[in-house]
């Protein structure tokens, strides 16, 4: 085993909540090293594979303008017709709401509450910010109307906000070493937290420190796991992210007695291109997703539609209607646009690697895609008719719904009746899982009985009890963020305080 080394704070991860984390601690004075699997190549976990919008609360786009879109153009600013506000009470009521109020009331308050400043800070940091012009607007007479309660991205999506975090790091002269797994937690007479058990480039070593936290995501990219707690067929998803969160940063901390928490049997799973790699592309990064579903209809391999397309504006069921999705035969959906609705999809539809098929009949679509002519025809013919008059507008609830459909269509329900027709096939791409740790409002993880391990924290997608069932878009990089800079912070005054052995 090689010699040992030793630092003030080990950060576990180099993705969004875990450079957030060391940042932090640097700002207590620590020395930090970031652990991360994955060679320098594959750096960035799952924060890169997102679009990079973060969820905050703010008071609309004059708000903004003061500092989180400081260096906005004047031509980007006046091609916005509408930004709304999002207060936090509608943040935590969203959360709440999402997650069948079982989402954990301190958590969300801090999540929530601390969104802002974390943007603020994040800004202090030399990250630059652009209104989400391309996937959270629709355009009214010649401007941008945003919708969603997510309007904000990280200049370049994922890929930027990774390149942007690591530039702070390195600015911060933050440690990182890469190819280096978490083995095992390292742990003194009295329980404490010391450092970790890592295999790295040259095998076993360990690292010691006065704090560890835990910022390594969850357990997606494990299928033994996925089974486990999700349930039977989850060894077939496609992975939207990184092929390195296997869950090492859960495992480590159960075996020493931390304590499980949150939405173990469930996971934030979207609906996503059939033909996709398993694991995420560094390419096409989130482009295989398919989130137009709202201005068109879905249905299975047998023609019948089985999710309400329109229940709520996307941020609040996309997250949740992969799992849908994976519930169908051969785990595989189509969503079907005429040319009403066709010109309005997102700009992932239009990218060369897609799964579609066009026709000038319904009949010809179905059997360009595979689907069963009789079904997929009596299913649009009965959705056709159910269709009620109204002013549609894609940009708000417009109450333009279905009647008398066993699955309704609540919004935006156009009869499909204009070829040429459209059909993308999907199926379930998971991007992370909702059960993980338990942590106070310090970061620090609990144990079963509900004390603080001394010397452990986490943050980001390893922990526990903030998602449930379902996730407003946005708050996943906003979570790793907030709980990041938290987690972090209090590693490294706990270092700081700590008395030398």
């Amino acid at each position: 085993m090689a010699a040992e080394e030793a630092w003030d704070v080990i950060i576990v991860g180099a993705g969004n909540a875990a450079t957030c984390a060391a940042l932090s601690a640097k700002e207590q004075g620590a020395s930090v090293l970031m652990i991360e699997k994955a060679p320098f190549e594959e750096r960035g976990g799952n924060s890169l594979f997102t679009a990079g919008g973060f969820r905050f609360v703010h008071d609309g786009i004059e708000d903004l303008r003061t500092d989180i879109l400081d260096d906005m153009t004047p031509g980007e600013y006046d091609s916005i017709g509408n930004l709304p506000p999002h207060s936090k009470q509608k943040y935590i009521d969203d959360v709440m709401r999402v997650t069948e109020n079982n989402a954990d009331e301190d958590l969300v308050e801090i999540l929530a509450g601390q969104s802002r400043e974390t943007m603020r800070w994040l800004r202090t940091h030399k990250l630059r910010f652009i209104p989400m012009f391309g996937r959270q607007s629709f355009k009214i007479e010649g401007k941008h109307h945003f919708y969603g309660g997510v309007n904000i991205e990280a200049v370049g999506g994922g890929w930027g906000l990774v390149d942007q975090l690591m530039q702070a790091a390195e600015r911060s002269k933050i440690d990182i070493k890469y190819e280096t797994a978490l083995v095992g937690l390292l742990e003194n007479q009295k329980g404490e937290v010391i450092g970790v058990r890592a295999k790295g480039p040259d095998g076993y070593v360990e690292y010691k420190s006065k704090a560890v936290v835990l910022a390594c995501g969850g357990f997606q990219a494990n299928p033994e796991m996925r089974v486990r707690y999700l349930g039977p067929g989850w060894e077939l998803c496609k992975v939207r992210g990184t092929q390195y969160n296997t869950g090492d940063g859960i495992n480590a901390a159960l075996a020493i007695g931390a304590q499980p928490f949150g939405g173990w049997s469930t996971c934030h799973a979207v609906q996503w291109d059939i033909s996709a790699p398993p694991f995420g592309d560094r390419v096409i990064l989130d482009n295989f997703q398919k989130h137009s579903y709202p201005i068109g209809i879905v249905v299975n391999m047998e023609g019948k539609r089985f999710i309400d397309e329109g229940a709520d504006m996307r941020n609040y069921t996309y997250a949740k209607y992969g799992r849908e999705v994976m519930k169908q035969p051969m785990r595989a959906a189509v969503q079907i646009f005429d040319a009403k609705t066709i010109d309005n999809v997102r700009d992932e539809y239009r990218i060369r690697e897609v799964t579609k098929a066009t026709s000038d009949t319904i009949e010809g679509l179905a059997e360009a895609l595979d689907i069963d002519v009789e079904g997929l025809k009596k299913t649009i013919a009965e959705f056709n008719a159910a269709c009620q008059p109204g002013e549609y507008n894609p940009s708000i609830l417009d109450g333009v719904g279905t009647k008398g459909l066993e699955v309704p269509k609540s919004n935006w329900a156009l009869p499909i009746d204009t070829a040429p027709y459209s059909g993308y096939v999907v199926t379930c791409g998971i991007t992370f899982t909702f059960g993980g740790l338990k942590i106070n409002t310090n970061g620090n993880v609990l144990d079963l009985v509900n004390k603080p391990i001394p010397g452990l924290y986490a943050a980001g997608e390893l922990v526990g009890g903030i998602f449930y069932q379902n996730y407003p878009g946005g708050t996943g990089l906003m979570n790793g963020a907030v709980f990041g800079r938290l987690s972090g912070k209090s590693a490294g005054q706990f270092a700081a305080a700590k008395v030398p052995a």
